[in-house]
């Protein structure tokens, strides 16, 4: 429950604001936090200037190939996917098209939900820069925004991290979830003796579980 709590010394509540069309690179400014929609979470980077934005990306190419022209072009979804499941990832610099992967970009968003003020956009910059380069990725504690936030805030926390957590628990600690674990194991006893084919998947399944959060 610790680190839930700690979280709330940085965050303050805030409402979500509607992203910002930023076609027009003028409207950048070097050191700003950005933050795009991707697949099933948000995916954030630090804008350098002139035209790149450097972020930290899960990535498995780089695992399975040499080919540096093909690891340096835009992470598909796929690939970042499977680097998650891989722990690879790297803080790289893209364009600002290839980072956003055809969403609109929010800008500084997180200044309204950080109650730490953000650094100077030199330092910013120069921290995110800095950090370029293989890194070994984790989901929950070492992930894009973690890194964002270290550079922008000089906290290296999620937002994304701490919202599932706190939904994970109150999944977990729900009567809900009581009744059903209850019932799926009584039916375990009568139907399927002690299944043992059941208790391998679900021994599989919290290995990979722990793995992943590790």
């Amino acid at each position: 429950m610790f680190p839930l709590q700690l979280f709330n010394i940085f965050f303050t509540a805030s409402t979500v604001q509607e992203p910002d069309s930023k076609d027009d690179l003028s409207m950048y400014t070097r050191g700003d936090l950005l933050e795009v929609p991707r697949t099933l979470f948000t995916h954030f980077g630090i804008y350098l200037g002139d035209n790149r934005v450097a972020h930290l990306i899960p990535d498995i190419l780089p695992v399975i190939s040499q080919n540096k022209a093909a690891v340096g072009k835009m992470v598909t979804n796929l690939r970042l996917i499977l680097g998650v499941v891989a722990k690879a990832a790297s803080v790289r610099v893209d364009s600002v098209a290839d980072f956003a992967y055809g969403s609109e970009i929010l800008v500084n968003h997180m200044d309204a939900v950080c109650s730490q003020p953000a650094l100077e956009g030199e330092e910013v910059a120069r921290r995110a820069e800095k950090l370029l380069g293989s890194i070994t990725y984790s989901l929950l504690w070492y992930n894009c925004e973690h890194y964002v936030m270290y550079c922008r805030y000089g906290v290296a926390i999620s937002y994304q991290t701490y919202q599932f957590c706190t939904a994970v628990r109150k999944t977990v600690c729900s009567r809900t979830s009581a009744y059903l674990t209850a019932l799926l194991g009584v039916g375990d006893i009568l139907y399927l003796g002690f299944a043992t084919s059941l208790t391998s998947v679900t021994i599989l399944l919290v290995s990979f579980i722990l793995w992943m959060a590790s």
